[in-house]
């Protein structure tokens, strides 16, 4: 059973303002008869220029709230907006709020395609929807029965993706301004820093706000975290169309820049001039490397199987075999990530950390030690006799 029913009225726009409280109230009896009794949460989506009364106060366009509308009206709730970006935007941060995601849409035939195309841009893998047509007969004619349209054109999502966009750049930044820290060991000639978690627009509390990471099993859609780039990508002054990113599998892989992509890497290495490369980091540990002289670049990610297995050296190596890079050249910068009083492993896990250096390692008598991958990182850097300098920030 679904736990939200969505009420697609936004085709309303098209009716003359007279026509509103006999179409509202006509359809939201059926709806609620057929569809709305034991679900949690009820809504209505329908353009701006459409209103209601409600506790006395009144939205927009004036209507009658005469025939029952007012109190039908009161079980059900309603969004109004002037694109369907905004609205859907909004009806998914009520469904977020209340942590569901099995979702019925009730909408008109030939809207549906249209309404999936939206719902795939805004929604992911975590929610679960299910259409039904909206069948609705005023006056005996049938209200938008048309043929349901099945092919949204490249020309049309576009469209969709533009609208999207243009409403996702106009929400303000969530707790706090977009801050990079950045590291005055690291030369100018290249443009490099640490985002925090605040200046973004992700609103899911998991995530804070400048959530960069998309994935299906989150609810923060692709679209969001794309709007979280671009304005970072504004703020550091890189392209976007440039922006490559780690695909994290927790190992010591690393991709040179101009060989074939492996389809899973935690670090890569590049001399290319104009190109961006990142490394997402929470827990873990996201590194840069930079070597001025020969002008080459490198970022890693660094979890803790990626620390014990070497995945800082291995970027040092690859740069030293594809760009002639010199140890005592390299500067390493160690970004935001979880310290050593707030990650613990099992007893069986940390026996590593603690062969590599017992100073890894806090309590380990205990059944869950606490580990410092910080210094685990440096252990296995200076057992590997590199020069780098390195800068840690602890995350507050």
């Amino acid at each position: 059973m679904a736990e939200a029913v969505l009420i697609d009225l936004f085709y309303l726009k098209l009716n003359s303002q007279k026509s509103c409280p006999q179409t509202l109230l006509k359809t939201l009896n059926a709806v609620q008869y057929h569809h709305a009794a034991k679900a949690k949460f009820l809504c209505i989506m329908c353009c701006s220029n459409i209103s209601y009364e409600r506790h006395g106060e009144q939205d927009n366009c004036e209507l009658e709230t005469s025939n029952g509308l007012s109190a039908l009206l009161e079980e059900f709730e309603i969004v109004s907006c002037p694109s369907m970006a905004a609205s859907l935007y909004t009806i998914k941060q009520k469904i977020d709020e209340r942590n569901l995601s099995s979702i019925k849409v009730i909408v008109p035939r030939h809207r549906k395609t249209l309404m999936k195309a939206f719902i795939d841009q805004l929604f992911t893998d975590v929610y679960n929807f299910e259409f039904e047509d909206l069948q609705v007969t005023f006056r005996g004619d049938s209200l938008k029965q048309s043929i349901e349209i099945n092919i949204i054109t490249a020309q049309e999502l576009r469209e969709i993706q533009n609208e999207i966009e243009t409403y996702l750049r106009s929400l303000p930044a969530l707790k706090g301004e977009l801050t990079i820290i950045t590291s005055p060991l690291i030369p100018d000639i290249f443009i490099h820093g640490f985002t925090t978690r605040t200046g973004g627009i992700s609103y899911i509390p998991t995530l804070s706000s400048f959530n960069l990471f998309s994935s299906s099993k989150r609810r923060d859609p692709k679209a969001v975290v794309q709007e979280n780039l671009r304005r970072l990508a504004n703020a550091a002054g890189f392209n976007v169309e440039k922006f490559y990113r780690i695909k994290t599998d927790h190992s010591n892989d690393i991709w040179i820049m101009g060989r074939k992509e492996p389809d899973s890497y935690d670090g890569i290495a590049t001399n290319q001039r104009g190109v961006t490369i990142a490394a997402l980091g929470a827990d873990c540990i996201p590194i840069v490397f930079a070597d001025p002289v020969k002008k080459a670049c490198g970022v890693a990610h660094a979890g803790w199987k990626g620390t014990l297995l070497g995945v800082a050296m291995a970027t040092v190596n690859a740069m030293i075999a594809e760009y002639g890079c010199s140890l005592e050249d390299i500067v390493v910068v160690l970004g935001p990530s979880v310290g050593p009083c707030c990650f613990t492993l099992p007893k069986e896990s940390a026996k590593a950390f603690h062969n590599l250096h017992p100073a890894c390692v806090q309590l380990f008598d205990s059944p869950n030690p606490y580990i410092d991958i910080r210094k685990a990182t440096r252990y296995v850097q200076f057992h590997s006799r590199t020069a780098s300098l390195i800068i840690s920030f602890a995350l507050k």
